[in-house]
Formats: C-alpha cells, sequence, structure tokens
C-alpha cells in the first residue's frame, strides 16, 4: 500500500532532517518575502501596514503548516515531492499576486491560499487514514477549521478593499484560533499534545533558515540598493550601518536563541506544544520585524539626509521592536525563565527613546539609523557576554548582574 510508505523512518533521536526538496520549497517563499517589502514600501501608510501584515500571516501560515506536515511525511518519496512540489506552484501563484492582493489580483491570492490550505489537510487526511488514527482525526479538524474560514476568503475576493482587509482578517483570526483551541471539531473532539509527535530538532532548524531567508531580504535590498547609488562617504556610511544592523539582528536570534532553542524542544516531552507557541507563533513577530528593517535599510540608504519622514521613523524603530519582542517571546517559551529576556526590554526601551529623540531633535536619518543599530548591538553584546561569560572575562563587576537579567 502507498501510504504505509509516505512517512519518515525517524533515528533513534526521533530526528528528521531537512531535505533538498525542503529547501527547493523555500524558493518560493524567497520571493514571497521580497514582494511583501517591496508592498510595504510602495503603501507606506496605516492601510498599508495593515495590508501588509495581512499578507505576511497568510504566507506564514502556508509555510509553517507545510512545515508542520512535512515534519511527519517523508519527502524523498516521490508521491510527497509531487505534493511538496504542488504546493510551490500554488505558493508562487500566492506570492505573485500579493502587490495587488487588495486590488484586480484579491480573488487569484485568495484561490491560491485557500487551495494550498485545504488541499495539503486533505493529503495528510488520505495519506494517514488507516496508518496513523490520531494523526488523519487531527487533520479532519484542521480541514474543518479551514473550510469554517474559506466563506470569508470568498466574501473578501468579491469585496472592496477596505471590507477585503476586514474579511480576510477575520479568516486568519478564525485559522490562528485553531491551534489554541486544539482544533475542537464538533463530532471529533479536540487534538491533544501528545497528537503532535513532531521532530523538534526538524521544526527549529526549518524556522532557523526562515529567518535566514527574512535576513536575506534585507541584505540583498541593502547591496541591490547601493550599486545605484552616489559612492559617497554618507551612502557608505548608510550601507555600512544597514549591514550591521542586519548582522546585529543575525546575532540576536542566532547566537543562543536558535540553539537554545533547539536543544530544549530536541528533549522535550511537549515538542509539539513547544513548537505551537515558540515556533508557530512567536516566529511571527521576528518575521514582520525582519521585513519592516528591511524597508527600513532601503529608505536610509535613498535618504541619509535631510528630515526624517515619519513612515522612515515607524519603520526605524517598528522594525527593531517587532524583532525583539518576537525574540523574548520565543527565548521565554523555550527556557524555564519566568520573565522575558530583560537585555531585550531595555533593548525595546531604548530603541523608543532613541526614536523620540531623533524626531523631537531633528536628527538626520543616518543619525536615526545609527542610533538603532547602537540599540541592537548592545543588546546583543549584553545577552552574549551574559550567557557565555563575557562580563566575568571583561567585567567582573557586571557579572552576577548581567548573568541572571539576560
Amino acid at each position: 500500500m502507498i501510504r504505509s510508505n509516505l512517512f519518515r523512518v525517524r533515528d533513534g533521536h526521533g530526528h528528521a532532517p531537512v531535505t533538498n526538496i525542503e529547501l527547493f520549497f523555500d524558493l518560493v517563499f524567497v520571493f514571497a518575502i521580497t514582494q511583501l517589502s517591496h508592498a510595504l514600501l510602495e503603501h507606506l501608510g496605516l492601510a498599508g501596514a495593515l495590508q501588509t501584515l495581512l499578507l505576511l500571516f497568510a504566507v506564514w501560515w502556508v509555510w509553517i503548516y507545510t512545515t508542520w506536515v512535512a515534519n511527519w511525511l517523508d519527502p524523498e518519496r516521490a508521491h510527497v515531492r509531487l505534493m511538496l512540489i504542488m504546493l510551490m506552484l500554488g505558493g508562487l501563484v500566492l506570492s505573485s499576486a500579493v502587490p495587488y492582493a487588495f486590488g484586480k489580483t484579491g480573488w487569484l491570492f485568495a484561490a491560491a491560499y485557500c487551495s494550498m490550505q485545504i488541499g495539503r489537510s486533505l493529503y495528510m487526511v488520505w495519506a494517514s487514514w488507516g496508518i496513523h488514527h490520531s494523526r488523519a482525526r487531527s487533520f479532519m479538524r484542521i480541514t474543518f477549521w479551514f473550510l469554517l474560514s474559506l466563506p470569508l476568503w470568498i466574501a473578501g475576493a468579491m469585496s472592496a478593499p477596505d471590507h477585503r482587509l476586514l474579511l480576510w482578517g477575520a479568516a486568519l483570526l478564525l485559522e490562528y484560533m485553531g491551534p489554541i483551541f486544539f482544533y475542537w471539531t464538533p463530532g471529533l473532539g479536540r487534538s491533544k499534545g501528545h497528537d503532535w509527535d513532531i521532530s523538534g530538532a526538524h521544526m527549529a532548524e526549518r524556522c532557523a533558515l526562515f529567518v535566514i531567508i527574512s535576513l536575506g531580504e534585507g541584505v540583498l535590498i541593502t547591496g541591490a540598493t547601493f550599486a545605484k547609488l552616489p559612492q559617497d562617504g554618507l551612502h557608505w556610511a548608510a550601507f555600512a550601518t544597514c549591514f550591521l544592523g542586519s548582522a546585529a539582528l543575525w546575532w540576536l536570534y542566532f547566537d543562543t536563541g536558535a540553539v537554545r532553542g533547539s536543544e530544549r524542544i530536541e528533549a522535550s516531552e511537549q515538542a509539539g506544544l513547544i513548537a505551537r507557541n515558540a515556533y508557530t507563533y512567536w516566529h511571527i513577530p521576528i518575521i514582520a520585524g525582519l521585513v519592516v528593517s528591511a524597508v527600513a535599510d532601503e529608505m536610509l540608504l535613498m535618504h541619509p539626509y535631510g528630515h526624517i519622514e515619519p513612515a522612515f521613523l515607524a519603520v526605524t524603530v517598528g522594525g527593531g521592536l517587532l524583532f525583539l519582542i518576537g525574540n523574548m517571546g520565543f527565548k521565554k517559551s523555550t527556557n524555564d525563565r519566568r520573565l522575558p529576556p530583560f537585555s531585550h526590554m531595555i533593548g525595546c526601551a531604548l530603541l523608543l527613546a532613541v526614536g523620540a529623540a531623533s524626531w523631537f531633535l531633528h536628527w538626520q536619518p543616518i543619525a536615526l539609523g545609527i542610533g538603532a543599530f547602537a540599540v541592537l548591538a548592545f543588546t546583543a553584546i549584553w545577552e552574549w557576554g551574559s550567557y557565555n561569560g563575557g562580563w566575568q572575562r571583561w567585567a567582573p563587576w557586571l557579572g552576577r548582574f548581567g548573568s541572571a537579567n539576560a
């Protein structure tokens, strides 16, 4: 029976390695992230920000559900590969529809999104039926929740942009509530934590790769934009600030958070619940922060001098804030601490202070960019020193305070 060979056979540690087809699948989402950052750049303002945020929620929801499915299925099987390739095709259509999703291509975005979510869930019901009874029931519940939101997606695609935002927002809110309520479904009850018997290391690695994809958007924008600009001292300073800002964001996520998160979820008997909280939900503000920061980088490179526009202030401070808030939730969810990292809380406060100072003291945009980078670097150094014994080597008098409040 073909279905009996579709699932991974994990090693003694329950590890499910990331496969080449999964990396190939991610290429579509490189394009999606680029589309989202360009859409935000072209529609700076409250309405544009809300629309881009909603589209980001949808793109992430497609990707993370596919990641959960690939955690169980064996992508080396031809049948599974074909399913992922079909999802890639749908993802390419979805990404192509992003720029005008609140205009002429709204129906295309909704059709691609709903087809991917419902089609993949039904595939898992079929693949699990008679083999993994609890998993089949779980995906029947998931399919039910996607079908609940389907009328809202259809109505939104047929409505004006303002109404579309509300209807699609309601659809996504309904879908995002599903995991919180363990997909309670009439006649089927609710899922249980042990139904989500995933490979924690695979989930951690896949989400880390998506963070790399999103960081790459900022690096690509920095390089592509700088190549078209005058090579004077001010633009070189802006170029260095943007790149170092991306490096600071990378450090904040990968120096301690990614490693500790992977170790925690791999060793936990509740890997599914950690994956739901730390990776499915708390990575959303992390990715949103990276998309917004990429927009801030392009704006800084294009206009490093002059007055600070409200939109530039919002994306420069907002990108860093979203990223730090997401990291706080992620790191708290993968540690035993009662409070989020103190270094990140101070970093958020400093970002707000830098933003206020730049506005009221009429700084140049380059000064705001350097100030925001300095805050991120300070936060990264504080956390590094706290977790890696840096304070004991370089500033012993700070060691006790830093280690307790990383």
